[in-house]
């Protein structure tokens, strides 16, 4: 009966362990980030704010308001050579593809995944500007970006979910 009794607690005990046990690395992905996990086709199927008031005008990626980027395709091949196409007309919204090189980044046990704009017959070690976003959640079918903005003085947070396409 005395081992029995042990043998049930050292039980109690290890699923206990194994139920508490944190998860290591400061991001909350359902899997971790890498080429292989982010590349595919994907679609931002929405943007909220966390620490900007709803309505604000804010550019996103030096380039339009975020509006502009609600529906836009993200092409992002295993050779790291992608493109975002913008697609919406509302509120002034210009039509465009943009060709990027883009990778997964590692910043501080972080998941980021960054990307530089790239122009026709431009090399990307030419280009020093680029972008990071935190790649706060990641699963096969959707993914969400982070991404850290100057507003009025503090710091916000544009959030991005993408469905894969």
């Amino acid at each position: 009966m005395k081992h029995l009794t042990l043998a049930v607690l050292c039980m109690v005990a290890a699923v206990f362990a194994i139920s508490c046990k944190t998860q290591s690395g400061a991001t909350n992905t359902e899997q971790s980030a890498s080429k292989g996990s982010v590349k595919g086709n994907w679609v931002i199927t929405d943007i909220s704010f966390d620490g900007i008031p709803r309505g604000s005008k804010v550019t996103v990626f030096d380039e339009a308001s975020y509006n502009c980027f609600k529906g836009s395709q993200w092409i992002l091949p295993s050779n790291n050579n992608g493109s975002y196409t913008l697609s919406s007309t509302e509120d002034g919204c210009t039509t465009a593809t943009q060709s990027i090189v883009w990778s997964i980044y590692k910043q501080g046990g972080v998941d980021m995944f960054q990307f530089k704009k790239v122009g026709s017959g431009v090399k990307a070690k030419n280009v020093t500007e680029g972008y990071r976003v935190e790649i706060s959640s990641l699963n096969n079918t959707s993914m969400v970006w982070r991404a850290a903005v100057s507003f009025e003085g503090k710091t916000g947070y544009i959030i991005y979910t993408l469905q894969r396409s």
